[in-house]
């Protein structure tokens, strides 16, 4: 489980430096929240703290098992949300039926 969060906090990372401050994908967080979960059918799914230029941001990604959508959010502390990501075709590794191999 955890290699799979900071895997896809990796991934994630890599993509999205900073919240671009006239982002037309964003609002309050309980906003977006709502609308991920009524008209999505998504929850979360995994998440983690992204530390730029000193200032921490929230990401998530939220998925749903029943339509296969995802979406990658970034959150402020001030409680902007930001959809930086969205998609089809989600799924789930499980980590633990993975082979195990030697730490790198």
């Amino acid at each position: 489980m955890v290699r799979q969060l900071l895997t896809t906090m990796a991934v994630v990372g890599l993509g999205f430096a900073a919240i671009p401050a006239h982002a037309a994908s964003c609002a309050e967080r309980d906003t977006v929240v709502k609308r991920l979960e009524s008209q999505y059918d998504e929850m979360f799914s995994a998440g983690g703290l992204q530390t730029i230029r000193n200032k921490q941001t929230l990401v998530e990604v939220w998925s749903s098992q029943e339509t296969g959508t995802f979406t990658v959010m970034l959150t402020t502390p001030d409680g902007l949300a930001c959809v930086v990501a969205t998609g089809t075709d989600w799924h789930q590794v499980d980590v633990d039926a993975l082979p195990q191999g030697s730490e790198s």
